[in-house]
């Protein structure tokens, strides 16, 4: 995964767009290996939750962005994913996507060797080709609109405690509402979507330390209240490093850009291997406001969080 520790993890810390340029070149989809952890995961969502992972505004049209996403993804990527204009390949997962209809053209290696092609298969038709994508790639996906400011489709399997069924065509503003110290953002939501939108690439990063080692983190089955792992020898619970790379997909001419993000959860002992590294968090999360501790989740684990930093 492409999570940039250090140009993520700042202090003081604010609540931030934190765009930067992409490098000409720089791939913004990541292959999944067949039965990986992200697509186990994502299986189990699109196979029990699809409704809830799936979503789009009534009336929304997402063949032409979902057109040049096939396009990207098979000149980043031509081992893994092919498209001729009407046929997706997963090449690496014997699956094929052509006008809705599901091929299964090898037996997979995990499982009974049919999960990918019967989950795709499970969903509506005009589901399938974005069921297909989210198990071949690591990132799940969004569809960015400039005209309106809003997001008027996604195929999310993997939020991080927020539900996208909730969120779908609202706008940007209404979208980042609960988000703590975000006025700036907010307020910058509609320059920022037209940017993203724009002739250039950009990409962010996103992360907190949580108690929930899944990567599927919707709000309605991540277990509440937070932190009740029992405390380690220093008397912080048990911790994981949960972490975004997003990037933006620009369609200039339709105003529109897919939202990438790809989600990743490591044991937090794993990603502060260095002095530095606890350093620059614990400046970090020293740093927040009780607002934006409350907002992720650390109000009660900050002080334990802290003083097992300055141990590290």
């Amino acid at each position: 995964m492409s999570f940039d520790f250090d140009a993520a993890v700042q202090a003081p810390f604010r609540m931030q767009p934190g765009l930067r340029r992409l490098a000409p070149g720089a791939p913004q989809l990541t292959p999944l290996a067949p039965g990986s952890r992200h697509q186990r995961e994502k299986l189990a969502v699109l196979s029990a939750f699809a409704h809830q992972a799936l979503v789009a505004r009534p009336g929304f049209d997402p063949a032409p962005a979902l057109h040049a996403l096939c396009r990207q993804a098979a000149a980043e990527h031509p081992a893994h994913f092919g498209w001729d204009g009407r046929a997706a390949t997963a090449t690496s997962l014997g699956v094929r996507v052509v006008d809705g209809e599901v091929q299964q053209l090898a037996s997979g290696s995990f499982g009974l060797g049919d999960e990918v092609p019967r989950c795709v298969a499970l969903q509506a038709p005009v589901w399938r080709l974005p069921a297909l994508l989210a198990l071949t790639f690591v990132e799940d996906l969004a569809i960015v609109d400039a005209s309106d400011a809003s997001v008027p489709w996604m195929a999310v399997a993997l939020p991080s405690h927020w539900a996208p069924e909730d969120k779908v065509g609202l706008h940007f503003a209404q979208v980042h509402a609960p988000v703590a110290d975000g006025e700036r953002v907010r307020q910058a939501g509609e320059a920022l979507m037209r940017l993203v939108s724009g002739p250039e690439r950009w990409e962010r990063f996103v992360w907190n330390v949580t108690d929930h080692p899944r990567l599927h983190a919707h709000p309605r089955r991540v277990p509440s209240p937070r932190w009740r792992h029992d405390p380690g020898a220093t008397g912080l619970p048990r911790a994981w490093f949960r972490s975004e790379r997003q990037t933006f997909i620009p369609l200039p001419e339709r105003a529109q850009s897919i939202f990438t993000i790809a989600v990743d959860v490591q044991p937090l002992a794993d990603v502060i291997d260095r002095r530095e590294r606890a350093q620059r968090l614990a400046a970090a999360v020293a740093s927040m406001s009780p607002e934006v501790l409350a907002y992720r989740g650390l109000t009660n684990v900050r002080e334990p969080l802290l003083d097992w930093l300055a141990a590290r």
